[in-house]
């Protein structure tokens, strides 16, 4: 049977430099998190879905209540301490529904829309703007017209304007949010820009940083 739904693909954004960063335990314990967020920040009929690593596919016949879980999501998310952004993308659109499973290329556009956008962002569909009956509640700012991969038809899309705070620090290295100013490690010497979550990160940034300007000094040695 083909239905009508509206789609919200939301993963965490660096995820992979944190699983480097700290292992795979630390890593596995943010994810059973933000799933328990996701899961108390359900609005109206929006169930999830699917969970695959550190993405999360949520479903709803309502539009706008797919909207509200979405906006519920990343404020939620946004005042967690040693905690990653978040990013998605929203779609409304056709699929096929068998077996309590969902076929179509609705989801796959979804997907593609979440892979564009950037840290602590929703990105939505044309279709999903239609689709809502009241959108006094939120704003659409066009991020004009893509084309997605292995899509042949080209839509324009638009980011959601979201009222937050800003992080006030973001790890360089392993991505996570660092909320509160007193868990700050400070690069030694360094501009006020460079915060890390723990001395481990700092170092890694030292190593790395160091092996660059080295590689940099020999790149000019030679020309």
């Amino acid at each position: 049977m083909e239905v009508n739904i509206a789609i919200l693909m939301a993963d965490l954004s660096g995820y992979t430099a944190l699983t480097e960063t700290h292992g795979s335990v630390s890593a596995a314990d943010l994810i059973d998190k933000y799933f328990r967020i996701a899961e108390s920040c359900l609005v109206g009929e929006s169930k999830i879905h699917e969970r695959k690593g550190d993405e999360i596919m949520i479903v709803s016949n309502s539009p706008g209540a797919l909207l509200a879980t979405a906006l519920k999501l990343e404020a939620s998310t946004v005042y967690e301490e040693n905690f990653l952004q978040i990013h998605g993308g929203l779609h409304f659109g056709k699929v096929l529904k068998r077996t309590g499973n969902y076929y179509g290329s609705a989801i796959n556009l979804a997907s593609r829309i979440a892979a564009k956008a950037a840290p602590g962002t929703y990105w939505c569909s044309d279709d999903f703007v239609h689709s809502l009956k009241d959108k006094s509640h939120s704003t659409f700012f066009s991020k004009g017209i893509h084309k997605f991969k292995n899509m042949t038809e080209v839509k324009e899309v638009y980011e959601v304007g979201i009222d937050r705070i800003n992080a006030n620090y973001i790890d360089p290295v392993c991505r996570m949010i660092i909320l509160k100013s007193e868990n700050v490690i400070y690069y030694p010497g360094k501009s006020e820009h460079h915060y890390f979550c723990s001395r481990q990160c700092l170092e890694i940034y030292k190593k790395d940083y160091k092996a660059s300007q080295n590689l940099l000094v020999n790149k000019f040695a030679m020309s």
